[in-house]
Parts: C-alpha cells; sequence; structure tokens
C-alpha cells in the first residue's frame, strides 16, 4: 500500500511538474509572438493587436475549409464580398491568383458579366500593352498619362499619413496617378515624386482665399508642382451625391486644418455644391478660369442623375465653344465611395455606373465630343473584370479608391469615419498608424496595379484583342433574369447604330 501511494505521489509531482512547464511554455510563447508581432511591421493587424490579431489569419486559413460548413458564400458580403478581397491581397503580396475546382460564382445569376471568349485568342507574342493617352491635347500642358488604372481621391485627413505616403510612392512605381481628394495638397501626395490629379471640391480645400473663394494665386502654386498634371472640379461622389465631404472633428488636425484653411478641432462639412455654380453655363465658366490660370488639363467629377442633364451639358459646350469644354469627365457610380455619408445617400441616390457609364459616353459621340473628353470611370472597380467591363463600355481610364485601400491592408472593418481604423489607413491614431510600413505597402499598392493589368489584358486577349482598349460592347454579355445572356452591343447599342440614342429621345437637339 505505502509503495502504490509512493508512485501515486511520484506522478502527481511529474504531472505538476509537466503542467508547469507547459504554463511555462505557454506564457513564454505568449511574451515571444507578442513581441514579436509588436515589432514587425509587415502586418498591421499583428503589429496593433499583437498576438490576438494572428487569430485573424488563422481563421482566415481555416474559412475556406469549413465555409461551406458554418459560414456564408465567399460571393454573399458587401460592399466587397470575401473573393474580392481575397483577390486584391494576393495582387498586391504578388502572390499567385490561380484557384482550383472551378469558380464559386453561379455564372447563371442575373446581372452576371461575362466575356466573349474568341475562338482563336491571340498568341503572346501578337499581345501589346495598352499606350499612354493624352489628355488635354488642346491644353498648354497636355498631360500623358500612362496607364490605364489609377488611384481615384481620396485626402489627407481621410487617410492617415503612411497611407498618403504609400500610395504616393507607389504610383510612382506603377506609372499611374493619384488623385489627391478634396483636401488639397499635402507634403504625402508630394513625397512619392508620383504624378498627381489636384481635386477642388466645393469647400476649396487647398485653393480658397480668407472667405473661403477659389484662389487664382492658390491655383497657381498648386499648378507650380511639376507633379500636379492636372485639375479636377467635383460636383459629387458616389458616396454621398448630392452633400459635400464630411471629415469628423477628431481627424481634424492642426497639420490638416492648416493644409484645408480651416480650424483645427472642427467637423470639417463641405458644401453640398459650388456655391458660385448654379447652372451648366457657370460650371464651364470655372473650368476655363481654372484652365487659363494652371495651364494644365481641367475636368469634372459627378454622379449621374437625370439623364437630361448630360445632353444639356454637351448642348452648353458646344454653344459656349472650345475654350470651354472639360478635358475629362470623371464620372462616379452612385455605389462608389471611400467618404463616411448618411446611410439614405449612401444607398438610395444617384444612379449606379453600369447605367450611366453608356449613358455619358453615348452623349458624347452624339454630339462630337467624344474625341475632346476623355472619359474616367470609378466605382466599386477593384477586380479584373469590372476595369475590362468599364473599359468596353467606353471608359478610357478607369481610378479605383476601395482597391488600392485593401492594398494597403485595409480589412474592410467599417471604421473610417472613426479614427479606430484597425489597419492604420484611416486614422490618426500614432499607435494604429504605426503598423502601417509605408516602404513595404507602396509595393503592395505597384503589385496590385500591376497584376490588376496584368488580367485586365489577359481577358483581352482572349477575346481576341491586342490590348485592353481595344474592348468593345460585343465582348461583354450581362445575364438577364431568364439565366439567358445579351450582349452589351444589344442593351446599350452604339450612338453609331441607334441615331437618335433611345435615352434622348424627346430631348430638344440642337446639334446636328
Amino acid at each position: 500500500m505505502a509503495a502504490e501511494m509512493g508512485w501515486t505521489s511520484v506522478i502527481l509531482n511529474w504531472m505538476a511538474i509537466a503542467f508547469i512547464l507547459v504554463v511555462g511554455l505557454v506564457i513564454f510563447l505568449l511574451v515571444a509572438f507578442y513581441f514579436i508581432d509588436r515589432f514587425q511591421n509587415e502586418h498591421a493587424i499583428r503589429h496593433n493587436y499583437p498576438v490576438i490579431g494572428r487569430f485573424r489569419y488563422l481563421l482566415e486559413y481555416l474559412g475556406k475549409f469549413l465555409r461551406q460548413y458554418l459560414f456564408a458564400p465567399d460571393q454573399d458580403e458587401w460592399p466587397f464580398n470575401r473573393a474580392q478581397r481575397s483577390w486584391v491581397y494576393r495582387a498586391a503580396k504578388n502572390l499567385s491568383t490561380v484557384e482550383s475546382f472551378g469558380s464559386t460564382r453561379n455564372i447563371n445569376h442575373s446581372g452576371k458579366l461575362l466575356f466573349t471568349n474568341c475562338a482563336f485568342p491571340l498568341l503572346d507574342k501578337d499581345m501589346v500593352s495598352s499606350p499612354p493617352m493624352v489628355i488635354g491635347e488642346n491644353c498648354k500642358n497636355p498631360y500623358r498619362a500612362e496607364s490605364f488604372f489609377n488611384i481615384s481621391g481620396m485626402s489627407y485627413g481621410a487617410l492617415s499619413k503612411p497611407a498618403v505616403t504609400a500610395l504616393s510612392h507607389g504610383a510612382k512605381l506603377a506609372c499611374c496617378w493619384l488623385n489627391t481628394g478634396e483636401g488639397g495638397i499635402s507634403q504625402y501626395h508630394l513625397s512619392g515624386g508620383c504624378d498627381l490629379v489636384a481635386q477642388i471640391g466645393t469647400a476649396k480645400y487647398g485653393y480658397r482665399d480668407k472667405n473661403g473663394n477659389l484662389s487664382n494665386e492658390k491655383l497657381r502654386e498648386a499648378a507650380a508642382h511639376e507633379q500636379v498634371r492636372m485639375f479636377e472640379i467635383k460636383l459629387s461622389q458616389g458616396a454621398k451625391p448630392g452633400k459635400g465631404g464630411i471629415l469628423p472633428a477628431a481627424k481634424v488636425t492642426e497639420e490638416i486644418a492648416i493644409i484645408r484653411g480651416i480650424d483645427q478641432g472642427e467637423d470639417s462639412i463641405s458644401p453640398n455644391r459650388h456655391p458660385e455654380i448654379k447652372d451648366n453655363a457657370s460650371l464651364l465658366l470655372m473650368v476655363h478660369q481654372i484652365r487659363e490660370v494652371t495651364c494644365k488639363p481641367v475636368g469634372i467629377k459627378f454622379v449621374m442623375g437625370d439623364h437630361e442633364w448630360i445632353a444639356e451639358l454637351c448642348e452648353t459646350m458646344i454653344e459656349m465653344g472650345n475654350d470651354y469644354i472639360p478635358d475629362f469627365i470623371t464620372l462616379d457610380g452612385g455605389e462608389g465611395g471611400t467618404g463616411s455619408a448618411p446611410v439614405s445617400l449612401m444607398d438610395d441616390v444617384g444612379l449606379p455606373l453600369a447605367e450611366s457609364l453608356p449613358i455619358v459616353v453615348d452623349a458624347l459621340k452624339y454630339y462630337g465630343l467624344r474625341d475632346r473628353v476623355r472619359v474616367i470611370a470609378s466605382g466599386k472597380l477593384i477586380n479584373p473584370t469590372m476595369v475590362a467591363w468599364a473599359l468596353a463600355m467606353g471608359a478610357d481610364f478607369i481610378n479605383s479608391a476601395r482597391g488600392f485601400m485593401f492594398s494597403l491592408g485595409c480589412i474592410q472593418a467599417m471604421q473610417c469615419h472613426k479614427d479606430t481604423c484597425p489597419t492604420g489607413v484611416t486614422t490618426h491614431n500614432p499607435r494604429l498608424q504605426s503598423g502601417l510600413n509605408p516602404q513595404l505597402k507602396s509595393h503592395r499598392v505597384a503589385n496590385y496595379h500591376n497584376n490588376l493589368v496584368k488580367e485586365v489584358a489577359s481577358i483581352a486577349h482572349s477575346c481576341g484583342v491586342s490590348e485592353p482598349r481595344q474592348f468593345s460592347r460585343h465582348h461583354v454579355r450581362k445575364v438577364q433574369t431568364v439565366g439567358r445572356s445579351k450582349s452589351m452591343a444589344e442593351l446599350f447599342p452604339d450612338i453609331e447604330e441607334t441615331h437618335p440614342h433611345k435615352f434622348f429621345k424627346g430631348i430638344k437637339i440642337n446639334h446636328q
């Protein structure tokens, strides 16, 4: 009996020692992982949330195995589903975007886009890159844009210092432009040496005098930067058509207040529209003024509402003459927008890009303005399919904001307006910003751009055209409610094929 108790005591002692060793090992590993995570700067989530952040990557990996039992499909998430985000993450990290076992998309679903592959696709030796395109040929300093895929307007203020810095350097590596957003030009936009599109919002931040009016002096100062290649007058944006920009007081730092010319610590809310622009004529007068002062191409950005307005705008362009015609139009879809906005405007105001893009392109064709005015499309265009679709519908260039945010590490936490972004992309909290390494992320920005352009080219070659700008509406079909597809050329006939265009029936047409 004594012997048995002795052995029991020995076993219990060894079990206690083993337990202590296991607990000690766990504590040691947790401490080690904490310091490893805290002092690395490749993954913002792990840096900002040591140890705990590792579970995100574990669950993301296990999700593809467990999803068929426990979670929603890859395609059932908004505003961007898991499949879309995953593609951007892989492209940004220069990882393979190849998948196996077939598509996770329902190709019979109403609205699905299908590209018409050619029976005899192009050989590699016949493929070419999309050549540069000139914007503002009649301007004193036209812009020769290298890439059809570029970074949409995101201001310093809405985005953090390291995020804007990474975008600037990444745009330089990718040879694409970076739109400054309506918050003015900051040193972080200029830091990478990339081409910039200076956006002028309704509050004229960065371009206003002490009374808030557009300042020719500030315009000349901006145009003096060689990197500033174009100016964009923003009428509206996809997140909130009919409402100006919103930057909460928590994000209006001293530096941002100085750049914008506003008071620190107060909500930065832009007017619903430019006070001096009350009609098409006054809009075109501002286009002319800015072009004369800066000697650089000038365009307008808007979300389309009334079909008839674009026809009336084109008529006014013709009446006022060539000097008043904008060099480009940036068309945002009602589904677009990184900006914070009231839900009613975000969800229910503004036409989607799928409807408005062909209308704008065809209106410019009808009035003989298409060769004069370049068309830039934006609005949830983050993957190769949607970019290829926009080019096929007639866009010259594509802008993306949220796609490039994902390339920076954004996880769609929906915290953009709260200054609590866990990845450091949209916060001015130094602790959270410290996880975003601009040098590393700039390469991911360029990787995302380059891999997307490459895959759009692959779609083009499959369709039998040598480069993406040769897409036409005949190359895309859209699945209807009955399960069969129709050509986009049938749904939106080219203006040459239907004269007058169906969207302008009943509108007074002066141009012949």
